[in-house]
């Protein structure tokens, strides 16, 4: 496959000799009005050449004829590319002196509409792109240079958890931290109540770094109760009901691998068979998981009777804390999800997003709150779709130009999102994309900055990044339908152009 650009469109120039009747009389005049005035035509011609270039064969004409000193406004089609435009306008009043309109700047585009002259339209066409939906907006103006299919919502893979990002800085805040408690209900009875924390660790190796304790919490029960003896040991996940703990539209094979556990509110080192390991085989019962832990941690710190106790599942009626751990904040969490795309932290930052905003907790309840959180930056969400926090659903929808829009204010660092900037991966550098833009993308490494997403169906991109002639642009490209060993080194081709092509990327 090719990386190279396609080569810009040019004009085609039309010859004095093959203009429009009386065109050799005006010529005659032209050259004398040349020799009388020299330096107003030198100008009108300055401003010729450019209308010329940007490919309006009917602008020769005017410039041949009576009237071609007038000023030329609102220039803004380049030639080969397929952005709408008014036409040219002439003004009503002769100048002594033409001008070309400066290029407009709108508040809120509908679609391409800047003069752009680099093409990449051959790395946009390429068969590992399979359907390909893409986007590319000017970060300073929120102006689309690059549209494809860019308004049609779509299946996102883990691009997902951007928009998980921005709903848990919108609705939790960056400082938010998840606790988990033990309560008290007496005659022998403590419950350990889960919030979402998944981090929460039995202690040893774990992915969270700098994570809360289950010897933390069992130590503090010692402290409370001294030598009382606890006969029973309730687990409460109630905080959202766990009967859509996993999504019908989920591989099986998500949970036997290790991608993604249940998704309950009670789990410890996020269900993980090997606690040090990202992924690992989680379980079909992470409360019960959690509850047997939790046993062996009071034990351990002496609390009379844990050893035996009974454990058992329900909602607790306690109402006395007797401990309490929290989670690392938000910030902190997202620092750990975005670069290695962690789906389980992703699943309860959605959830816990839920709760907090005053809904249930519940997948149904998601595309609501995405919609409501978002709305908060200045986004229509309107037509998304949102099944979970991860993207692992094919049932997700959500366009590209969306995705595109919400990241001129994460490159931007606006309301929080610098958190998320901060932490999305870097091509060539860090994260999912330590080992992507390679060959001739590699022109692009370390100047990319984009969240990855991969599920059976598709393959996805989308970030900002600061493009070889320094314009800023914010992007997000769908690979729908190919294999993946088709796709990366595709969706590498069409960033690395659009990287090369900056500010003069066109729309064809």
């Amino acid at each position: 496959m090719s990386d190279d650009l396609d080569a810009p469109n040019h004009a085609d120039h039309v010859p004095a000799a093959d203009a429009p009747h009386g065109g050799r009389a005006a010529l005659t005049r032209l050259r004398g009005a040349v020799a009388r005035r020299p330096m107003p035509w030198a100008v009108g011609a300055f401003v010729a050449v450019l209308v010329l270039g940007s490919g309006g064969a009917a602008a020769i004409a005017a410039a041949t004829t009576p009237g071609a000193g007038r000023p030329v406004t609102g220039v803004t089609a380049a030639s080969g590319a397929s952005r709408s435009a008014p036409p040219a306008t002439r003004s009503a009043t002769p100048t002594p002196t033409p001008t070309v309109a400066a290029r407009p700047v709108p508040t809120d585009p509908a679609g391409p509409t800047a003069i752009g002259t680099c093409s990449v339209a051959g790395a946009a066409s390429a068969a590992g792109l399979g359907q390909f939906e893409g986007v590319v907006v000017d970060a300073a103006t929120g102006e689309t240079l690059f549209d494809r299919s860019g308004g049609t919502p779509a299946r996102t893979g883990s691009v997902m958890k951007t928009l998980t990002t921005a709903t848990a800085l919108a609705d939790l805040g960056a400082g938010y931290r998840i606790p988990t408690t033990v309560v008290s209900e007496g005659g022998g009875t403590v419950a350990i109540v889960g919030h979402g924390d998944p981090t929460l660790s039995a202690g040893g190796a774990t992915v969270y770094p700098g994570a809360p304790t289950l010897v933390q919490l069992a130590q503090q029960v010692k402290t409370t109760l001294g030598s009382t003896p606890v006969t029973t040991i309730v687990t409460d996940d109630t905080y959202w009901n766990d009967a859509d703990a996993w999504d019908p539209t989920w591989p099986v094979t998500e949970r036997t691998i290790g991608y993604q556990p249940e998704i309950t509110a009670l789990m410890v080192d996020g269900d993980r068979a090997s606690p040090g390991l990202a992924t690992s085989p989680r379980s079909t019962d992470p409360v019960g998981r959690a509850g047997a832990m939790f046993r062996t941690a009071l034990a351990n710190a002496g609390v009379v009777g844990a050893a035996s106790a009974t454990i058992t599942k329900r909602a607790t009626t306690g109402t006395t804390t007797i401990a309490e751990v929290q989670s690392q904040p938000v910030s902190t969490l997202i620092g750990q999800m975005i670069p290695n795309s962690d789906n389980t932290l992703a699943e309860m930052l959605a959830r816990i997003s839920s709760k907090v905003s005053g809904s249930n907790g519940s997948a149904a309840s998601l595309t609501g709150v995405y919609r409501a959180a978002l709305s908060t930056y200045g986004i229509d969400a309107s037509a998304i779709t949102i099944r979970d926090g991860s993207g692992e659903s094919a049932s997700n929808a959500v366009a590209p130009a969306l995705v595109a829009k919400l990241m001129v204010q994460v490159a931007a660092g606006q309301k929080g999102l610098g958190v998320l900037a901060q932490s999305l991966p870097i091509a060539g550098r860090t994260g999912t994309l330590a080992g992507r833009f390679t060959g001739a993308n590699a022109v692009a490494a370390g100047k990319v900055h984009a969240k990855t997403g991969w599920i059976d169906t598709a393959n996805t991109l989308g970030g900002y990044m600061d493009a070889a002639d320094g314009t800023r642009l914010t992007f997000a490209f769908y690979a729908l339908g190919s294999s993946r060993a088709a796709a990366l080194p595709a969706l590498d081709a069409i960033t690395a152009a659009v990287y090369r092509c900056g500010g003069k990327l066109a729309n064809s």
